[in-house]
């Protein structure tokens, strides 16, 4: 088994946190093997941030494989970007609220999150990475959300006051995911 994810957006969306808390979580909870592969450079600022994560039951050739199995995606840039990267059958996590352009494919599956919506009912919109994240292990159940909730505790841990809101975050990215 390897699932290999990009997860993109603008550089501030949080994109590098859901890559780091998904090996985190990975890393720490089971025996499984993963590999986090973030993009830095001209991109980071004004352009798509990006970063590659594979979990795999064996070893990891490389950080980064051709074919993605899951994309995680928080804005249109990045969509245009990375959607021809999403192998046939593949999982397409998009945040609808700021991703408006059309989806040309009928081979993948869409799982569209109003994540900038939720983050903004929840009166922070620094959350959207957390729902996203959600989302994500909600639908692919790619390990248990115990474990990623406790994975999301720990980093987070200096900043307490921030653990009531990032749960809701993470339950209402989780919703979405399991419908």
């Amino acid at each position: 088994m390897e699932t290999n994810i990009c997860i993109a957006g603008f550089g501030g969306q949080g994109v590098m946190t859901i890559g780091k808390f998904l090996a985190q979580a990975v890393t720490e909870s089971t025996d499984l093997n993963t590999v986090f592969f973030p993009t830095y450079g001209a991109e980071q600022r004004g352009g798509t941030a990006n970063c590659f994560v594979v979990i795999s039951d064996g070893e990891v050739g490389t950080p980064r494989a051709d074919l993605m199995d899951d994309l995680i995606i928080l804005n249109n840039p990045s969509l245009n970007k990375f959607i021809n990267s999403l192998k046939p059958g593949g999982n397409l996590f998009i945040n609808e609220t700021i991703v408006t352009d059309e989806i040309k494919r009928d081979d993948i599956n869409i799982i569209r999150v109003p994540g900038t919506e939720i983050a903004l009912e929840l009166g922070n919109t620094k959350v959207l990475n957390v729902i996203m994240l959600g989302a994500y292990i909600g639908y692919t159940e790619v390990f248990p959300v115990d474990v990623m909730w406790k994975t999301i505790e720990a980093k987070l841990g200096k900043k307490v006051e921030l653990l009531p809101l990032n749960k809701a975050a993470f339950e209402k990215g989780l919703e979405y995911g399991r419908k």
